[in-house]
């Protein structure tokens, strides 16, 4: 069961959703109460190139993060959803792999409409606050919360 929600010319690796002709980001996070696990940007990407890559190890390494990381996030999700977001096979000749649950296809999914319907919702806001950022401001550091 691969993905392809990542074919969205506008999502960039900041993972958000760019807007055409913008200095400005739109990222969308949802966080689970009581449970303190979020669906943000960092997660749908780590769910997509899981989806695309077929192993989780590949996809934390391309997102620049630790095995460990991802495994945790995703154990963070699965204990939220009580059941399985990604299904892993182990080791042998093939060396295991990792695929989507329907979970985690539909929570990808999910998160992706919402981030394209909002947005839309606020594509004419975003360009104007585009306009008022100055074009040498210094950028922020690269850290990002996943």
């Amino acid at each position: 069961m691969t993905s392809s929600f990542a074919s969205d010319d506008r999502l960039d690796h900041g993972y958000g959703i760019s807007h055409a002709g913008s200095m400005a980001r739109l990222s969308i996070r949802i966080d689970f109460e009581p449970s303190g696990s979020a669906l943000g940007p960092g997660m749908a990407e780590l769910l997509d190139r899981i989806g695309r890559l077929g192993s989780i190890r590949k996809a934390a390494a391309s997102m620049e993060m630790s095995y460990r990381k991802a495994w945790l996030l995703l154990q963070g999700m699965q204990k939220t959803f009580g059941a399985q977001v990604v299904a892993t096979e182990t080791g042998g000749a093939s060396g295991g792999g990792a695929q989507l649950t329907e979970l985690g296809t539909r929570l990808l999914k999910t998160y992706r409409t919402i981030e394209e319907n909002a947005a839309r919702a606020v594509d004419e806001q975003m360009q104007l606050l585009s306009t008022l950022v100055q074009n040498d401001a210094a950028p922020r550091s690269k850290s990002r919360r996943v």
